[in-house]
């Protein structure tokens, strides 16, 4: 069979247009490429030249601006920053700065992030709110004593002492106190708080110091024993409420404490006058009335 003249005459022509097409594509492709690597190049050039200049530098601590805190200044967060002034803004790590906050000052949570317009650091901060004054001595050491290490709780047991931080003349501190080494009760802490925050009995102290019997001091009630913690300290609680009206009946003074390590048989430990404490059970709810 013989091939049409014509038809190889023209798809000859044609595959020669695009081939020149197809190379005139691929040069503009090629510049273009060229073009757009040259212009990022450029603009990360000046955008590295910039942040090192001087104008982009942090160089004092003013040029970091702090926000969400309540209670720590602006210039106790600043001077807990791992900033060298001066320091060029890109040189610094906002993770980094974060997790130095979050591990060495009572805040929960930083987000940092920098700024180029104007050139600064941005510290947005969530702090611990403390719920109890804790102190950290030891057992048989007697109450706490002014010399004792004293620190501060918040509701999950993160300790955080207060001599390093000038958040005293900001900050009103709980009236709940705690004693006792906190590796003692760190792991029930967070347990145990939220139970007597629920707890309408005004509790003023838990002595922790014991962890077979737990203490507390009550401004109602006076002292009371709840033997350790385990899953029925929320029914000591219970049974602790029960008992709110214990002094229109009973004269405290002559109480030692009440005994509430069995929530169902609470019992009172009377102090007599050369004699060993006397324990007197409390009638059960069921049979005790109104």
């Amino acid at each position: 069979m013989t091939a049409d003249p014509s038809f190889s005459s023209i798809s000859a022509r044609d595959l020669s247009d695009r081939r020149q097409h197809l190379r005139r594509q691929r040069g503009w492709k090629r510049l273009r490429g060229s073009f757009r690597f040259l212009v990022v190049s450029a603009l990360a050039g000046g955008v590295f030249w910039g942040v090192t200049r001087p104008d982009w530098t942090i160089r004092t601590p003013d040029r970091v601006r702090i926000e969400g805190n309540q209670w720590l200044s602006d210039d106790v967060v600043r001077a807990a920053l791992p900033i060298a002034y001066p320091e060029p803004l890109l040189h610094l790590d906002p993770q980094e700065i974060a997790d130095v906050l979050e591990a060495s000052t009572p805040i929960a949570e930083a987000i940092v992030r920098r700024e180029l317009l104007p050139p600064r650091l941005v510290v947005r901060v969530r702090e611990r709110r403390p719920v109890a004054v804790a102190y950290l001595v030891e057992p048989h050491t007697g109450t706490a004593r002014p010399g004792d290490r004293v620190g501060l709780l918040d509701a999950s047991g993160f300790w955080m002492p207060i001599e390093n931080y000038e958040i005293l003349n900001r900050l009103t501190l709980p009236s709940l106190r705690v004693l006792g080494s906190s590796d003692r009760y760190r792991n029930d802490w967070a347990i145990a708080y939220r139970a007597l925050e629920t707890t309408p009995v005004d509790i003023s102290e838990l002595d922790w110091r014991d962890p077979t019997n737990l203490i507390l001091t009550t401004r109602e009630l006076g002292t009371v024993h709840l033997g350790p913690f385990d899953d029925r300290f929320s029914e000591r609680l219970e049974a602790l409420d029960r008992l709110r009206n214990l002094p229109e009946t009973v004269d405290l003074s002559q109480i030692a404490y009440i005994d509430l390590r069995d929530p169902d048989a609470p019992r009172l430990q009377l102090m007599r006058s050369n004699l060993p404490p006397e324990a007197l059970e409390l009638p059960s709810e069921e049979n005790s009335g109104d």
